[in-house]
C-alpha cells in the first residue's frame, strides 16, 4: 500500500508540483498517474480472476483487488496533494488510512483462506471479510477524522510539538505490516511444507522484495529525489509503481496456487 507521510518525518523539502492555471497546482502529478494505471491493472487482474472459476479463494482475491483500486483512488487525493480545500483533504485522508488497513487484511484473509478452515466465496466467508475490513477501516478512518477535525478534541495532543499520534501510528503504520509479515509467513507454511512447491515462492519473494522496495523510496530516498527535481517528484511516485508491481506478484503468486479448472466427469446416463 501507499503510506501517506507522516507528520514529524523530514519536510525539508516540499512538492511544488505542476501549475494546471492560476494559484493551483498538482504536487505529485507522477503519483496521480501511476495510480491511475494502478486502477486499471487491478481491473484487468479482477477480470483474470473472474475466469478462475474453481480457483480457491476467487473473490477473497478479487475483493483484495477491489479494495486496493479504493485505496488508489484516494491516493490520488492525498498523496498525489491534488488540489482540494482542507476539509475534503482531511476527509480523503481519513478514508485513505481505513482503506490501508483493511486492504491489508483481506490480504491476510486470502492466506487464512488458502488452508481451507472454511469454504471460500460463501456468504459466511465474504460477508465476515467485509463485516472486519468495515470494522477496521471505520475505526481507523474515525481515529484520523477526529484527529483531523478535533470532534471531541481527545487527539489534539497528537498535534502539537512532532504531531506524534500513537492512535494513528498503530492502525496504519504498524498493524498493516505486522498483516503483510503475517501472510507472506502464512502463505510461505502453505506452499512449502502443504503443496510442497517451490516456483510460487519465486511470485511470493518478489512481491516482497518489491514492496519493501517501494518502502525505501518512500522514507529513506525520497527527500533526495525531491531536492534532485526541485519539488517536482517524490519517492511516494516509486512506491505507488513498486507497490503496483508488488500487488500483481502477489495475483501472480495466487494464481500459481490455484486450479484454473477441474475435470468434468463424463455422463453416464444413458
Amino acid at each position: 500500500m501507499s503510506y501517506p507521510k507522516s507528520p514529524g518525518l523530514d519536510e525539508s523539502c516540499r512538492l511544488t508540483g505542476f501549475s494546471i492555471g492560476g494559484d493551483e497546482y498538482v504536487g505529485n502529478l507522477g503519483s496521480i498517474l501511476i495510480a491511475a494505471i494502478a486502477i486499471l491493472v487491478t481491473l484487468l487482474l479482477i477480470g483474470l480472476a473472474e475466469r478462475k472459476l474453481a480457483a480457491v479463494g476467487r473473490r477473497e482475491m478479487q475483493l483484495f483487488l477491489f479494495i486496493y483500486i479504493l485505496v488508489q483512488i484516494c491516493e490520488i487525493f492525498t498523496i498525489g496533494l491534488f488540489p482540494l480545500n482542507k476539509t475534503v483533504r482531511i476527509a480523503f485522508t481519513g478514508a485513505h488510512l481505513g482503506l490501508i488497513l483493511a486492504c491489508t487484511w483481506i490480504l491476510l484473509i486470502n492466506a487464512i483462506i488458502g488452508y481451507q478452515l472454511w469454504e471460500d466465496g460463501t456468504l459466511f466467508s465474504m460477508g465476515m471479510s467485509v463485516f472486519s475490513a468495515s470494522m477496521l477501516c471505520i475505526g481507523t478512518a474515525y481515529i484520523a477524522l477526529d484527529t483531523g477535525f478535533s470532534w471531541t478534541g481527545y487527539f489534539n495532543s497528537s498535534l502539537n510539538g512532532q504531531n506524534r499520534s500513537i492512535g494513528l501510528y498503530i492502525t496504519y503504520q504498524l498493524l498493516p505490516l505486522i498483516f503483510i509479515v503475517i501472510y507472506f509467513i502464512l502463505t510461505s507454511i502453505l506452499v512449502l511444507r502443504i503443496l510442497g512447491e517451490l516456483r510460487p515462492m519465486i511470485y511470493l519473494t518478489s512481491a516482497a522484495i518489491l514492496f519493501t522496495i517501494g518502502q525505501v523510496f518512500n522514507y529513506v530516498v525520497s527527500i533526495h529525489i525531491c531536492e534532485g527535481s526541485s519539488g517536482k517528484l517524490n519517492g511516494a511516485f516509486f512506491e505507488t509503481l513498486f507497490t503496483l508491481t508488488s500487488v500483481v506478484m502477489v495475483w501472480v503468486f495466487w494464481s500459481s496456487i490455484t486450479e484454473d479448472d477441474w475435470p468434468t466427469p463424463e455422463n453416464t446416463l444413458p
